[in-house]
């Protein structure tokens, strides 16, 4: 049983935009905002099982859920697919809702019915009840339920045909995001509050080109960009500032692109914010490299990392006596964290943290392989009162971010179309802006 999960309130009587859950979504194909409240259910047979979906279908317009329910009724909401179309869409069976619970338990003595415990609690609660009832110590439900989630995430480490070509046009769309908010970073010192009109600029583009961001969008100006996960965006920006954009477009099959670039408000890094940018820009090349089948996952990390334990060293911020193999030592070094704190590469696709239910074997330590999509993502952050940081690097924080597919023989840069050198970058501000 995958729930789709349902409705959440945002403020009394109002709910959040619905998303489904991605287990869900994976499995049905369905996106967007559909169906809150349905479960696909996959019944065993002889040789395999026959998918269900329970969802709550259209109502008739002589019914007082049509005129009277402000939640589902089609005259508040809009109209929903009958039995018939869900049937006829999705090449499945379809049942209403109000016989799930029934349905899906009449032989829970007899096998193991397993659920997705997270994408709709309250059924879950309900399920388990039932389950208990028919013998089921809880433990053990726990653990079957426990293997579903993790082996759906699991199979989504390797991305089919129609997966890439999703990727593909996230990331596409994420472009235009990105380019509309280039145009528009001249006018965001006299606006004020110009993070704002960032993440505003490229939720206008993500929302007209796809679903929507596939994450609330860090928009970081100045030293707001050494805050990792900024998501207020309440900041000014100034003139001298660089502004980090870390944001990517959801499609409405819900795949999303996951992408940053440290851009220069004025068009032109200073001779302090191109050397951090190049140092993140060589590490990031290298990560990059080291995708490919055959290196593990962590190798990615392992080689950017060491660029940038390099370029700290030459600028002699490592403790005296360390040198780069010294900080690299997993059990007695990591002196560089303090500057470059997170991972450099995580899975991609349905969610912008994919496959998240995997073992550290299955992901850290795993040997990559065609199909995977993985962003590539090193940076440097020089907090502005940081004492140990060189004065002329306070403030800058720059993250180079991109999304690169496995292939057969190496890997495929998705969003290499979109410049990374200090002097590309410099270059596609201007003819941005020049059109």
């Amino acid at each position: 049983m995958i729930p789709a999960g349902g409705l959440k309130v945002r403020s009394n009587d109002t709910d959040y935009v619905f998303r489904p859950h991605t287990a869900f979504a994976y499995l049905t194909g369905l996106g967007a905002d559909r169906e809150p409240d349905a479960v696909l259910v996959l019944e065993p047979t002889a040789d395999g099982h026959e998918a269900i979906l329970f969802f709550r279908p259209l109502a008739a317009r002589d019914s007082d859920e049509f005129f009277g329910d402000a939640r589902y009724g089609e005259f508040w909401v809009g109209p929903r697919p009958s039995i018939e179309e869900i049937e006829a869409e999705l090449d499945l069976s379809g049942r209403h809702i109000d016989d799930f619970l029934d349905a899906v338990t009449k032989d829970a003595a007899e096998m193991i019915v397993r659920v997705v415990r997270d994408a709709d609690s309250a059924l879950t609660a309900q399920l388990d009840e039932r389950r208990v009832s028919e013998g089921r110590e809880q433990e053990a439900l726990q653990e079957a339920d426990d293997e579903l989630a993790h082996t759906i995430s699991t199979s989504r480490m390797v991305k089919d045909a129609f997966e890439i070509e999703q990727m593909r046009a996230a990331i596409a769309a994420t472009k235009v995001g990105f380019e509309a908010v280039i145009t528009d970073l001249p006018h965001l010192v006299a606006k004020g509050r110009g993070e704002r009109w960032v993440e505003g600029v490229f939720g206008l583009h993500a929302r007209h080109q796809g679903n929507g961001v596939g994450y609330d969008s860090i928009c970081a100006a100045g030293d707001h960009a050494n805050t990792l996960h900024w998501i207020k965006n309440t900041g000014d920006v100034t003139e001298e500032d660089l502004i980090l954009l870390d944001a990517g477009v959801e499609v409405d099959a819900l795949y999303t692109a996951d992408i940053t670039r440290t851009l220069p408000v004025s068009g032109t890094f200073t001779e302090d914010q191109r050397e951090v940018y190049d140092a993140v820009c060589a590490a990031q090349a290298a990560g990059i490299a080291a995708v490919k089948p055959g290196n593990k996952f962590s190798d990615v990390h392992g080689a950017a990392i060491r660029v940038i334990a390099e370029h700290l060293h030459a600028w002699g911020l490592l403790p005296e006596g360390i040198g780069v193999e010294e900080t690299l030592d997993k059990d007695h070094g990591q002196y560089h964290r303090r500057w470059m704190v997170h991972g450099t590469s995580h899975h991609l696709g349905l969610d912008v943290h994919d496959c998240s239910l995997a073992t550290r074997e299955e992901y850290m330590d795993a040997e990559l392989r065609p199909g995977m999509i993985l962003t590539v993502e090193p940076g440097l952050y020089f907090k502005a009162d940081d004492d140990l940081a060189p004065e002329r690097f306070r403030g800058i924080g720059v993250r180079i971010e991109d999304d690169v597919l496995v292939t057969e023989d190496g890997c495929e840069n998705l969003s290499a179309g979109m410049p990374r050198s200090s002097a590309e970058v410099e270059a596609w501000i201007q003819h941005v802006q020049s059109r």
